[in-house]
């Protein structure tokens, strides 16, 4: 395959109503020549296809998904947008994609610059949809998939207002000197008369207000001209206001002698420019912190790869490993991509991608993840996953998609925002009306100065931020700590969760049986094992597997078998080392007439205990037992408790029978069980509580957990299990450790605290400010000040995330 004609696509599928729709359709897209990937979404409907443009193209993927009984309407496009610069942009570029044909929903994100767009490519295309953003008055470009140009884009903007608050300065520094002659107890202070010279002050102020401010003036003139009104227009306004009357009065000055001093407003308008532009430049870069977290992610990936072709070992870019490549990694190298290995043995330090700092030990057989860090071995490594199918490039898609979608209480500020800017405009002409005609008849100066505090002190700058920034800081924390939220809605709500139902096999438990307990009758442990591991070696019973494992793990060394037979549903017969051997159940030794009945006490303690115990006959006589049981997870016990204390019901579900569900609960301290549920029972159960009024999460890792986890409130995948598990639940604990659910309850309430927080100074500011200067308590350049601190200080507390503890 030519890396070059590999391509991706998204197709939004309809029809599809259980997770069997899903695997389905995954499978049948699999099957397909030319598509080498396929991952069906059923929570979000859909389906990520990469496939190879030269076999295949997207109308014959369509074609197929139609062909196994399914639709295919919408695709996501992921947009780079330029020139916003408050809430009101962000809505006004939402509202205006939304109303267009084919288009079925539009979210824009200020603090990341983004906006996803989910459309029919058969009724408008992606050069529409840029169209239109650059016809309301923005930049959009489609989004580059490495996150390079944003990163880019993000330096440019932070180097433009560094430059333009430098040369701002300069400038309006003389000015800024000028301002002492406007106070009698700052008289003292000399000023150069030719700072004092009009013209002087106008040649100073209008590189400001024309270059420095020319982005407001642009801003506002867009917003106008689509019937809207954003923070520019505030700026635009109320700069304007003291610079052309201060020109005017420039021009009534000419004619009169040098003493004659006019009121001038030139170093309120200069001076208001320069501390928006600080603010800007402030907003930026702690913007371009928030964004650390996928920066971080990026920067683990491996930028090489060692490979081996034609016999040669050949060090290629990441980029050009295709499927099946055998990869060699060596001691202390990054893993490239995921993939399996087939030779070597060695540890790996996966804490990037699970939060769990002790290596994993890997062999032949075992599976290995893209950019964890091989430590002591060397591995070949078959590649079953490159580029984007990596399980590091999902996580970054993951938090991608979470840093850019809204949360819902965000929908508060974008109503607000909206109706904002007019509203302000209207106070800001009363109060100028007020003072110019009742509280200091005919001063026009001392009327435009309160009109102009209040327009700047207005600006909604802040309130936009407030929600984006903090479930960027938020779900980008969470990410370390290895907990991945879907989406800015279940990273919200996660937090009103009261009841969570945790699937036993995989989840509360290994999902793996282990060898547990060894009981003899006169034979030495050591030889009744070697027997025993001998003569199950050749089953393919899951539990025979459990019991050979566990015997090569004791160090004792297997033999061969002379004889075997499988009796179904009873156990097995075997000859090793010229002994006869009988394992398995009850019956089994009724059938062969041994009399186990000393057994009868240990068996039921071991099976009330839910394990499988399997009784042992040598040449005729019972010699003893040996059981083997899902081993509950080290962390359950403690993850159990930490949910219990802060006041949620946890309830376990299973298929398996009553005594072992009850015994596996009551060891992990779970009161109430659902035991014997089919698949599509455990749905129903999930309905059952929410019709009881309650906010349920649902915990799974298997195949037979997605429909419950599409129904529950919160879907939650173990990052150990199947990845239809992990498509439809809203969040993945990568670490397969329930420890991680408490925290993940926690990163959500820290966070939409955070939100709540940022929301009320927000508002607070806006609402306390505007009264404030209306009564002349507030001069235009500390408006401005104040302002520009407002929207650093809440991007500041939403970073202050990034170091939550849990």
């Amino acid at each position: 395959m030519d890396v070059m004609s590999v391509k991706e696509t998204t197709l939004q599928i309809t029809g599809m109503t259980c997770a069997a729709c899903a695997i389905r359709i995954e499978k049948g897209l699999n099957k397909l020549d030319g598509v080498s990937a396929a991952n069906v979404n059923l929570a979000l409907e859909r389906a990520n296809v990469t496939y190879d443009s030269e076999k295949v193209n997207v109308e014959d993927i369509e074609r197929k998904v139609e062909q196994l009984g399914y639709g295919t309407v919408k695709e996501m496009l992921d947009l780079q947008i330029t020139g916003m610069t408050c809430a009101a942009c962000a809505t006004r570029i939402e509202k205006g994609l939304s109303k267009m044909k084919g288009v079925s929903r539009a979210t824009v994100n200020l603090a990341l610059e983004t906006a996803q767009i989910e459309y029919s490519p058969a009724e408008i295309s992606v050069q529409e949809l840029i169209a239109k953003v650059e016809k309301i008055g923005y930049g959009a470009a489609l989004k580059s998939e490495k996150n390079e140009d944003q990163i880019d884009h993000r330096q440019r903007e932070i180097e433009k207002q560094k430059r333009k608050f430098i040369i701002s300065a300069i400038l309006s520094f003389p000015l800024l000197w000028t301002m002492v002659a406007h106070f009698s107890w700052t008289s003292f202070i000399w000023v150069p008369d030719l700072f004092m010279n009009p013209w002087v002050q106008f040649a100073l102020a209008t590189p400001v207000q024309f270059w420095v401010g020319g982005q407001f003036y642009k801003g506002a003139y867009k917003a106008l001209r689509n019937g809207s009104a954003n923070m520019d227009v505030l700026v635009a306004l109320g700069t304007s206001a003291a610079y052309f009357y201060s020109l005017y009065e420039s021009i009534q000055s000419i004619g009169h002698g040098a003493g004659h001093h006019v009121a001038l407003y030139y170093e309120t308008s200069a001076v208001l420019i320069t501390l928006i532009i600080l603010g800007k430049l402030f907003e930026a870069v702690a913007k371009g912190r928030t964004s650390e977290a996928i920066k971080t992610l990026m920067g683990l990936q491996a930028k090489t790869a060692t490979i081996i072709r034609n016999g040669e070992e050949l060090v290629v870019p990441v980029e050009n490993v295709v499927l099946g490549d055998i990869v060699v990694v060596k001691p202390g190298e990054k893993i490239p991509v995921d993939g399996e290995v087939l030779e070597g043995r060695s540890s790996v330090d996966e804490s990037m991608l699970t939060g769990e700092s002790i290596p994993v030990e890997k062999e032949a057989g075992t599976n290995v993840y893209g950019a964890t860090i091989n430590k002591n071995g060397s591995l070949k490594v078959k590649a079953t996953k490159i580029g984007k199918e990596t399980a590091l490039a999902q996580i970054i898609k993951v938090v991608e998609e979470a840093q850019g979608s809204k949360a819902p209480i965000q929908r508060v500020a974008d109503r607000i925002s909206g109706v904002f800017v007019p509203i302000v405009v209207g106070i800001a002409i009363l109060v100028f009306l007020i003072w110019y005609f009742w509280v200091t008849p005919g001063d026009v100066a001392n009327a435009l100065e309160k009109l102009i505090a209040v327009l700047v002190i207005a600006c909604p700058c802040a309130l936009g931020l407030a929600t984006p920034t903090s479930i960027m800081a938020g779900s980008g924390r969470a990410a370390e700590l290895g907990i991945l939220f879907k989406g800015g809605e279940h990273l919200e709500g996660t937090q009103r969760i009261d009841t969570i139902i945790l699937d036993k096999t995989g989840t509360v438990t290994k999902g793996k049986p282990e060898l547990t307990d060894v009981i003899v009758k006169d034979w030495l442990e050591e030889e009744f094992l070697r027997l025993v591991g001998s003569a199950e070696k050749n089953s393919e019973h899951p539990l025979a597997e459990a019991i050979v494992q566990g015997v090569r793990e004791k160090g004792i060394v297997l033999t061969e078998t002379e004889q075997f037979e499988a009796i179904p549903g009873f156990g097995i017969r075997a000859v090793v080392e010229g002994k006869e051997l009988l394992l398995g159940t009850r019956k089994l030794m009724a059938q062969y007439n041994i009399d186990a009945t000393s057994s009868n006490e240990w068996m039921s303690e071991l099976e009330n205990a839910g394990k499988t115990a399997m009784l042992v006959a040598i040449n005729g006589t019972y010699a003893g037992m040996v059981a083997v049981a899902d081993t509950i997870k080290e962390t359950s016990k403690e993850a159990v408790a930490r949910l219990k204390q802060m006041g949620i019901q946890v309830i376990m579900i299973t298929g398996d029978n009553e005594r072992t569900a009850y015994a596996i609960a009551k060891e992990v301290g779970i009161d109430e069980v659902r035991a014997e549920v089919l698949p599509e029972g455990k749905a129903r159960e999930v309905k059952k509580l929410q019709e009881q009024g309650r906010k349920v999460a649902m915990v799974g890792d298997g195949i037979n957990d997605a429909p419950a986890l599409a129904t529950a409130d919160i879907g939650i995948a173990i990052g150990t299990g199947t990845d239809v598990a992990m498509e439809a639940a809203d969040l993945t604990l990568m670490r397969g450790d329930l420890n991680s659910l408490p925290e993940a309850i926690l990163m959500s309430k820290k966070t939409m605290s955070n939100i709540k927080q940022n929301l009320f100074w927000a508002l607070a500011y806006n609402s306390l400010g505007i009264p404030v200067a209306a009564v002349g308590l507030l001069a235009p350049w500390v408006a401005g000040a104040a302002m520009a601190l407002s929207s650093v200080s809440v991007v500041l507390n939403a970073l202050r995330l990034q170091k939550a503890k849990v």
